[in-house]
C-alpha cells in the first residue's frame, strides 16, 4: 500500500478500504497525541492539541478528496462534510445552548454527519474509470 499516496496526494481515487486503514491511523494518531500531551502536561494544552490537528489537517484533507473523487463527486463535498456540521453546532451552542434551536441545529450537525459516513466509508465508488482516474478496484490489463 503506497502510504505517501495516501496520505499526501490530491489526486486520483480511492476506494473504502484504503480509506478506512488510513482514517483509522490518523484517528490513532490524535488519540496518542491528544492522551500523549494530556500525560506530559498534566492536563492537557490547548495549544499543544491544535498543533496536533494541525499537523494531520493535510492527510485527512487528501484520504477525504480521494474518497470524493472515487464517489464522483468534487473535493467542495468536504465543505459540506467537515465544515458544515461544526458550523451548525457553533450556531446551536451560541444561544443558551438548551433550547430548541440548539436541537435542530444539533440534529442536522448529526444529520449531515451520518450523510458523510455513509458517503465516504460504506457507498461503493464509481465502477470503471470517471473523471478523476480509473477505478481502483478494476484488475489491471492483462
Amino acid at each position: 500500500m503506497d502510504w505517501k499516496f495516501i496520505f499526501l496526494s490530491f489526486q486520483g481515487r480511492l476506494n473504502r478500504k484504503p480509506y478506512w486503514l488510513g482514517t483509522i491511523a490518523l484517528l490513532s494518531l490524535v488519540i496518542i497525541g491528544v492522551f500523549g500531551v494530556m500525560f506530559l502536561t498534566g492536563g492537557g494544552s490547548v495549544a499543544a492539541i491544535g498543533v496536533i490537528y494541525l499537523l494531520l489537517l493535510w492527510p485527512t484533507l487528501a484520504i477525504g478528496v480521494k474518497r470524493l473523487h472515487d464517489r464522483n463527486r468534487s473535493a467542495w463535498w468536504l465543505v459540506v462534510f467537515y465544515v458544515v456540521p461544526t458550523l451548525l453546532n457553533v450556531l446551536g451552542a451560541g444561544g443558551d445552548g438548551d433550547g430548541v434551536g440548539a436541537t435542530i441545529f444539533g440534529l442536522a450537525s448529526l444529520a449531515i454527519s451520518i450523510w458523510a459516513l455513509v458517503e465516504l466509508g460504506f457507498l461503493r465508488g464509481t465502477v470503471g474509470a470517471n473523471r478523476y482516474g480509473p477505478d481502483p478496484l478494476a484488475s489491471p490489463a492483462a
